[in-house]
């Protein structure tokens, strides 16, 4: 049976480029307290659009869909789920809601655990809300060619709850060693997770869900305002074969956590050093709005979109961004790649 032990695996991963990862990420944490600290009232403005994107994004990679527009009725609460991918959608962003809002009282336990299952389905009228499976299950991945083959066998249904109960016992006695960084144990979590694969369905889902609660559990509350899930599902290429070397040996306690571990921690980096720049962006008080989106053009390499701009400064009217697009495009700072509906712009770097 598989050997829950976050404690003798840690070491092995205490490697210069996971540590430099770790080292990254606890700096950023400090300047994020500092900018939600002087203007934690504008940073407020990145929420909602974090929380569209959220859902969007981990629904999008199970291949559950709706419209833009549907989608953000839905997240807003402003119309009811007609679909059976929108109570879905409506599930995940009611989960989403209460990790954002009490994840302290929500510690990764079992029962728990069920509790945000059974919430992710409470639209669907599913039965397999809040149960763990009753029949095995097997990841399966389909070649170009339509093929499939098996690519993980996960625990068998007699074992699951065990494995459950093990993991997050193992995880919380961890988490009692101060000597061990729960930024570290964060990704070992999620992976023991998806090689147990409790669920009939909805495990990727609620992986995501579970690696914010860990992260805001842990301090590290990036995910409010930068999705976490957009940055997985915009490298999900990576993300499966990151999950696919770390999950190889699994049941023989011979798998290497060190792929899942780089790519989990590069996504937290990545999701900081984005809050980052938007954050200075929307509270930089020498610059005028205009010059907001000058520079935001100006720091994109290749192509942005009118609404890729605003959602990097929600703050400026629709009205005003346009205004700015014309003028530069007028003073031949940014270049207009037409494009109907998916107009883009992009910075004239003959000029630099």
């Amino acid at each position: 049976m598989r050997n829950y032990d976050f404690t003798s695996r840690y070491d092995t991963l205490l490697c210069p480029d996971i540590v430099a990862l770790l080292s990254q990420i606890h700096e950023f944490k400090g300047e994020q307290a500092k900018l939600m600290g002087a203007k934690e009232d504008t940073l407020t403005q990145l929420v909602e659009i974090a929380k569209i994107q959220s859902t969007e994004a981990s629904n999008k990679i199970e291949g559950i869909y709706t419209s833009d527009e549907r989608l953000k009725k839905i997240v807003r609460e402003k119309t009811m789920p007609m679909t059976r991918s929108e109570r879905e959608i409506a599930g995940y962003r009611d989960v989403l809601a209460a990790i954002h809002e009490s994840y302290n009282y929500i510690p990764p336990r079992p029962s728990v655990i069920l509790q945000l299952h059974r919430d992710l389905y409470k639209y669907s009228g599913l039965s397999i809300g809040g149960h763990y499976k009753n029949s095995d299950n097997i990841i399966e991945e389909t070649d170009a060619a339509g093929n499939q083959t098996v690519r993980f066998q996960p625990v068998p249904v007699w074992e699951t709850s065990e494995a459950m109960d093990r993991l997050c016992t193992a995880h919380d006695e961890a988490l009692r060693d101060p000597a061990l960084d729960p930024l570290l144990l964060m990704p070992v979590f999620i992976l023991d997770f998806l090689c147990i694969h409790p669920f009939n369905d909805g495990n990727g889902r609620m992986s995501r869900l579970l690696t914010l609660l860990l992260l805001y559990r842990a301090g590290y509350a990036v995910g409010k305002y930068i999705s976490i899930e957009r940055l997985i599902e915009a490298s999900k290429e990576t993300y499966y074969e990151a999950l696919q070397e770390s999950s190889a040996g699994w049941h023989e306690n011979a798998n290497d956590y060190a792929p899942f571990v780089r790519y989990m921690l590069g996504v937290v980096v990545a999701a900081y050093r984005e809050f980052n720049d938007r954050a200075r962006l929307l509270t930089a008080p020498e610059l005028s709005k205009p010059d907001r989106v000058r520079a935001i053009i100006r720091g994109t390499l290749g192509k942005i979109t009118k609404a890729e701009i605003m959602e990097k400064c929600p703050d400026i009217a629709q009205i005003t961004v346009q205004r700015a697009l014309s003028e530069l495009v007028k003073a031949g700072e940014i270049i207009k790649i037409s494009g109907g509906r998916y107009t883009s712009y992009t910075w004239n770097r003959e000029r630099d």
